[in-house]
């Protein structure tokens, strides 16, 4: 958790505040989804533990900063970056048109061949089918986007950024919390145990 903080530099960090996890990684944002989810759900867990905090060498945090790092990383997804583009498709005003999916690409009267398929990859024209709430690979370091279906490795959805995505935003929707249900009731306190009254003393 340390490791988010922009603070510590752990991670390189766009221009526009995106958190890069991993050097040379093809589709980025489904680790920046997954990191805002887990940063959630840490922050929560202190919560319900009543854990005010915790410690990062001699520096003190509390839930509120990983919450804020959670946010701003979905907020730069969401279309609060360089770019102002939505990198979820159909969410804002301006989201990716072209992505690498065949699904979204083919027209979906048209039967084709598996050969046949291969002309809707590469047309230029905007996807067909809007594949709602899909969330694309990638940005590069400088927040650059290549709009283009045949860039795989930045318009191409995954089912882990979206299960990190769809995770992340119920974390920081709804009042703000994921354990309405009690989930973290049976886990022990982050904070070490309060330590034993001292032996009766006497003169």
């Amino acid at each position: 958790m340390c490791s988010y903080l922009p603070n510590f530099g752990k991670f390189r960090r766009s221009k526009g505040g995106l958190i890069r996890l991993s050097q040379g990684h093809l589709q980025p944002l489904q680790d920046v989804a997954n990191a805002a989810f887990l940063a959630a759900l840490f922050s929560d867990y202190l919560e319900a533990s009543y854990t005010p905090g915790w410690y990062c060498g001699p520096s003190f945090y509390t839930p509120k900063n990983l919450r804020d790092f959670s946010k701003s990383q979905m907020d730069y997804i969401l279309g609060r970056n360089p770019r102002n583009l939505s990198y979820v498709v159909g969410f804002g005003e301006r989201y990716p048109s072209q992505v690498h999916h065949r699904g979204a690409s083919i027209p979906a009267h048209k039967k084709e061949s598996c050969k046949g398929r291969w002309r809707w990859k590469d047309s230029n024209m905007d996807n067909p089918n809007i594949i709602q709430g899909a969330l694309v690979a990638a940005t590069d370091m400088d927040d650059g986007f290549q709009h283009v279906r045949t860039s795989s490795n930045y318009t191409e959805p995954t089912l882990v950024g979206n299960a990190g995505l769809v995770a992340a935003l119920v974390a920081l929707g709804g009042g703000g919390t994921l354990d309405k249900n009690g989930i973290f009731s049976a886990v022990p306190s982050f904070s070490p145990p309060s330590p034993p009254p001292p032996a009766p003393w006497t003169p």
